[in-house]
């Protein structure tokens, strides 16, 4: 599979191209060479994933690892370098399908939805930049190749959160985004480091001897890759920059949240999957729970919210939780003893993808048709938006678990996992999975049913979006329609060995009626012009309300963290003895220095005269000292 260089070289090729040359293209040009880049890395994906999965397993039973481009880059020992290549194994694999299809729906998507912006080139250099960096995380060969794809994703997002520059909520967004990460990516890197010291090597499969011999140290260093992870997927409390990395174009919104950024952490968790359940189980349990805690935080937040992608994306948030809780409560390699968590969070990993890039885009057009992000200013929207309505129905029923949509059959595999491995925590997510339905269909009839905004439509009559931003919407509707019944247990598990997923619908059955239960309350709740059950209880439960809408006040705390302790109790001490001790202590050598040499100046005189009176004075020195010893 040598050609797969090319799903790394046409991306960062096209984003080379339209950062040098875009702003002398039309906008239609630049545009469309982003588009066609980007078709023929898809093309070349659902490639790679044919040829790879198609292809015969192992005597063992196992799909092959392979590693089609491999180079070494820095050498430190014969053993620990760091190398640049592709790695192809069945995560990396799926990964490359769900990044290429979603990128590319975006990428039409934003014909329609760009159309007219100021810097449209720049725009599609930056989601060319954005995928390579995605795309090159995924087929790392090595944890050090994974980390500087990982910091590429981090400037990729830095500049398309702020892609509208002008505007001081945005360059803000972007600015808590890059900064937020990167304080989470120290301790990946410190992990990163402790790894490669007492492995010596990066790969992602040091041997068992060396597993051996350093596995006290290595729960430490796959919990500092968790923090790195826990930054980048949104986790709490490190969670805070994704809601204001709204502030950039909504297709940005649906390429980050979807099937980029967010998933980074969740991929990293799983690359590393045979480390934490055979030398770090309790490390992964970890995950699992603070996995779960970000869920739920994050859905009791997103029944407040009133701006349609802040919704979204604490949603995401929740189902990234969902995800890493799948991860966490395994408890062996075995599909069979516990390790079906990983199968059903890859699986969520893969449906969810879909099904929330279909969200965001169907609220990008919503966002087109009313230009406001407010549901005060929709309702109604039925009637004059039916492909959005229709496609935005279906992706909610997905992600409340309704079947046959596909986020039945991964969240269902999820919470069968996680009743395996506890039933406190089973049931903690089957009550989250309720709440997911609700603030979905919350967020549902506020758009598309309730009281219509008469006065705002006719200012600014809604109407549907063009094809070029309703095609992708059909598509992933009916990627999200039929992704439920793909075998993936086939392709996906924990020890690769082919796994049938098998329903257990006591657990099916309890998910479905809690589901149903909470799509019937949001319906009793919202499902009408006047909404009198919701503005009691908003009203009565007025402190809790408001505390939810602020988001439980993260930010005002990690504001009282950094500027009161932080900032007044460790950096001003520090910035005090950096000016009073260490510049007053440079500044002594200096004037020291200069002292000195204006004492010895005379010496150097250039007169004769004076050199041979130094030098008389200096041999009957040494003959006094001569005679006196």
């Amino acid at each position: 599979m040598d050609y797969t260089i090319l799903i790394l070289a046409l991306p960062v090729l096209s984003f080379l191209v339209l950062a040098l040359a875009g702003m002398k293209m039309p906008h239609r040009v630049a545009g469309t060479i982003g588009t066609l880049s980007l078709g023929a890395v898809a093309v070349l994906s659902y490639l790679t994933a044919f040829n790879y999965f198609s292809a015969p397993r192992t005597a063992e039973g196992l799909y092959p690892t392979l590693t089609p481009w491999n180079i070494e880059w820095l050498p430190f020992t014969s053993s620990l370098h760091i190398d640049m290549g592709i790695l192809l194994d069945p995560i990396s694999v799926m990964m490359l399908v769900v990044i290429s299809t979603v990128s590319l729906m975006v990428h039409i998507y934003s014909f329609g939805y760009m159309k007219g912006e100021v810097g449209f080139q720049r725009y599609y250099a930056f989601l060319s930049l954005f995928t390579f960096s995605m795309l090159g995380l995924v087929v790392a060969t090595n944890i050090f190749q994974m980390y500087v794809f990982w910091e590429l994703v981090g400037v990729s997002s830095y500049l398309l959160i702020g892609f509208y520059y002008t505007k001081p909520e945005a360059i803000a967004a972007s600015k808590k985004a890059f900064i937020v990460t990167r304080f989470a990516d120290l301790g990946f890197l410190i992990g990163i480091l402790i790894y490669g010291y007492y492995m010596q090597t990066f790969t992602f499969n040091p041997g068992t001897e060396r597993l051996m011999q350093a596995g006290i140290v290595l729960p430490w260093a796959l919990g500092l890759m968790f923090i790195g992870g826990a930054g980048k997927s949104a986790m709490f409390p490190l969670h805070i920059w994704l809601p204001d990395a709204m502030e950039g174009p909504t297709p940005v919104s649906a390429l980050i949240h979807a099937a980029t950024m967010v998933v980074a952490g969740v991929y990293l968790v799983a690359r590393m999957f045979p480390l934490f359940i055979g030398f770090a189980p309790h490390t992964l349990h970890l995950v699992a729970w603070v996995g779960a805690f970000t869920a739920f935080y994050a859905a009791s937040v997103a029944c407040a919210q009133s701006d349609i992608k802040r919704v979204l994306a604490f949603s995401t948030i929740s189902q990234i939780g969902f995800m890493m809780v799948a991860l966490g409560v395994c408890t062996a390699a075995n599909p069979h003893e516990g390790g079906l968590g990983y199968m059903a969070g890859m699986f969520h990993l893969f449906t969810h993808a879909m099904f929330k890039a279909l969200l965001f885009l169907g609220a990008g057009c919503i966002i087109h048709a009313v230009h406001s992000n407010e549901m005060e200013t929709m309702g109604g929207l039925r009637k004059y938006m039916p492909i959005t309505h229709i496609t935005f129905l279906i992706a909610c029923l997905a992600i409340a678990g309704i079947p046959p949509f596909s986020g039945f059959f991964s969240k269902d595999e999820i919470l069968t996992a996680c009743f395996q491995y506890s039933p406190v925590m089973g049931w903690i997510m089957a009550i989250i999975a309720g709440m997911t339905a609700f603030y979905m269909f919350r967020l549902y009839y506020c758009i598309f049913w309730g009281k219509e905004n008469k006065e705002l439509h006719a200012h600014h009559m809604p109407h549907e979006s063009p094809l070029t931003m309703t095609f992708p919407l059909m598509f992933l509707a009916l990627v999200t329609i039929v992704a439920g019944f793909i075998p993936f247990g086939h392709f996906v598990s924990a020890n690769g060995e082919s796994y049938d997923i098998h329903l257990d619908w006591t657990v099916a059955g309890t998910s479905i009626a809690i589901a149903v239960i909470a799509i019937a309350l949001a319906t009793w709740m919202y499902a009408r012009e006047q909404q009198p059950v919701a503005d009691m209880l908003a009203t009565r439960f007025s402190t809790l309300h408001r505390a939810a809408y602020k988001r439980f006040y993260m930010d005002e705390i990690w504001l009282f963290v950094t500027k009161k302790i932080i900032f007044r109790c460790i950096s001003t001490p520090l910035a005090w003895f950096d000016r009073h001790v260490i510049d007053q202590f440079m500044n002594f050598m200096a004037w020291g220095t200069n002292a000195a040499g204006e004492t010895v100046q005379p010496i150097q005189s250039g007169k004769v005269q004076t050199y041979t009176h130094y030098f008389l004075a200096g041999i009957i020195v040494l003959t006094i000292i001569l005679l006196l010893n």
